[in-house]
């Protein structure tokens, strides 16, 4: 048996006084560059991206119609739920690893690792598929400008191309930018931001101008059978009957599928290492950027749905295809570079967040220690990054890439759920730990966020399903064979402290003392006794 902290082997928890003091005690962290603005750049930076320029014109036509607006709105209010839950759990803990930190410290290892492995997932997938979207999107803006490739070279250019070349050299370019530095990944990334919201307001002020009444009716089309060969959702193979397209159940099948146009705000939590007074300023990020994309997705799919039957939606490129087809050609050129630009910056935030989960799972012993350094040259976990990079390069040369989608948001909202669970469970444990923001209507507001994630999870194909776990199997067998034995929680006594830890003697893993805690901005707050009954400062924030 491989001894731990609390000496067992099962469902050891990481203490959160240790969660803190490996940051702040640690030669290998991460230096603090990002302030509210900034986490709200981050935000929008990954959640401005193929939701608006791809998946509102694919799920209108092939799922829901123009209930796709709808589809949106669920999908919004799913998110808020989670966003709310995450902003409470990254304001308790805010070091870097999101989901995976948190569950390290409220449920223990085993499902941490599993958590951690899911947002793995996630993450590789979704700079990967985006890659493969962003190469439509530089043909379609060649095309915009009348430059045609020849076929022989085109070939390698689509989506959909068995070899794709352009997606995995955008990759390796981005994945350079990231292992050089933070610093200037956020100045690149809050250039591109500003510019592709501009791109988003010229589209809905376009758009508003070529709106047709009737290409809302009927706004739920009838319910269409499924084909005898496609795989059911979850939902419909429980209940013994086959939900194809469109009609209502069509809004909650789209409504799955858009989270991810969502996926962003949760990895504006795996930059808390990267934060100033991330108490505050994360959960701010949070909120505001879910708040604000939201309002922006509406706009768009509204406009987008009334200027073109939505039969006609499911292209490559939708929201410039149904500009050109009512006579603003120039605005769908402008839109065509508006989405190149929003979908780099999804694929910087995606590789930035996917470098500081390996970075933690390294720094915990969890996957290989060389991922958990900070580069001394670039301040970067620059092995964490690199590993991200190549990861997604060989996925996005799959060629079916584009068709697991719905794997990367089924990963979202297993990490969605455990984040719900874990607000309960955190207030139950450790009810006296100072929360810089407090979910309301506790347990209602996490219970309600359960509730619709599971309802989407089942929304989802069962072959989805089926991939998701294959994928969790091999990860319960690389935590088996490796994490289990290697974890830093389980060998504190034996760790290699070349990592970077200043006290070898304590592994970071012994609680802080009130008369021993170092003047670090990071560590673990709690309200003492005869405070517990007086009424928090604010009513769901404080300082």
């Amino acid at each position: 048996m491989a001894p731990s902290a609390n000496g067992q082997t099962a469902g050891r928890r990481l203490p959160v006084e240790s969660a803190f003091t490996r940051v702040e005690d640690a030669r290998h962290r991460l230096p603090r560059l990002f302030g509210r603005r900034d986490l709200v750049v981050l935000g929008l930076g990954v959640m401005i991206g193929s939701g608006i320029f791809k998946i509102s014109g694919v799920q209108a036509s092939g799922v829901s119609g123009p209930a796709v607006i709808l589809s949106f709105v669920i999908a919004a209010i799913v998110c808020l739920l989670a966003a709310a839950c995450y902003a409470e759990l990254s304001s308790t803990i805010p070091v870097s690893g999101s989901a995976y930190t948190f569950s390290y410290v409220t449920f223990g290892e085993a499902w941490a690792w599993l958590v951690g492995w899911a947002l793995v997932l996630e993450l590789v997938t979704a700079a990967a598929i985006v890659a493969r979207v962003w190469s439509a999107y530089f043909l379609a803006t060649l095309d915009g400008f009348g430059i045609t490739l020849p076929s022989a070279v085109a070939q390698f250019f689509g989506p959909n191309a068995k070899l794709n070349l352009v997606a995995p050299l955008l990759l390796l370019v981005l994945t350079a930018l990231i292992v050089t530095g933070t610093k200037l990944s956020a100045r690149v990334l809050t250039v591109v931001v500003i510019a592709k919201v501009a791109v988003i307001l010229l589209v809905v002020i376009v758009g508003a101008m070529h709106v047709k009444a009737e290409n809302y009716q009927p706004f739920v089309p009838p319910a269409r059978a499924a084909p005898a060969t496609a795989s059911p959702t979850v939902i419909g193979w429980i209940m013994d009957s086959s939900f194809g397209s469109f009609g209502t159940m069509g809004i909650f099948t789209a409504a799955s599928t858009i989270v991810f146009a969502y996926i962003g705000f949760d990895l504006i939590a795996t930059a808390s290492e990267d934060a100033r007074s991330p108490r505050k300023t994360v959960p701010q990020g949070m909120l505001l950027g879910v708040g604000a994309v939201t309002i922006l997705y509406i706009a768009v799919t509204v406009v987008l749905v009334g200027m073109r039957p939505y039969g006609r939606l499911g292209g490559d490129a939708p929201v410039s295809e149904a500009l050109a087809a009512v006579g603003a050609g120039w605005a769908a050129k402008v839109v065509n570079v508006g989405a190149l630009l929003a979908l780099m910056t999804v694929i910087i935030v995606v590789l930035i967040a996917q470098s500081r989960v390996l970075f933690n799972m390294g720094r915990d012993g969890l996957l290989p220690k060389s991922l958990g350094r900070v580069s001394r040259v670039y301040s970067s976990p620059a092995r964490a990054a690199a590993a991200a990079g190549v990861a997604a390069v060989l996925l996005t040369m799959y060629p079916k890439v584009l068709e697991l989608e719905e794997l990367l948001v089924l990963g979202a909202l297993f990490c969605f759920a455990f984040c719900a669970v874990g607000v309960l469970r955190l207030r139950r444990t450790e009810p006296n730990l100072e929360r810089g923001f407090r979910v309301p209507m506790v347990p209602l507001i996490p219970l309600l966020s359960l509730a619709a994630t599971v309802w989407l999870m089942v929304n989802l194909k069962t072959s989805t399903w089926a991939k998701f776990g294959v994928w969790m199997a091999i990860g319960i067998t690389i935590y088996a064979l490796y994490g289990r034995w290697h974890s830093r929680l389980a060998n504190e006594d034996s760790w290699d402290f070349d990592l970077g830890d200043t006290d070898p003697g304590t592994g970071g893993l012994h609680a802080i003392r009130a008369d021993q805690a170092p003047p670090a901005e990071l560590r673990a707050i709690r309200t003492p006794p005869e405070q517990q009954g007086q009424k928090p400062r604010g009513k769901h924030m404080r300082n």
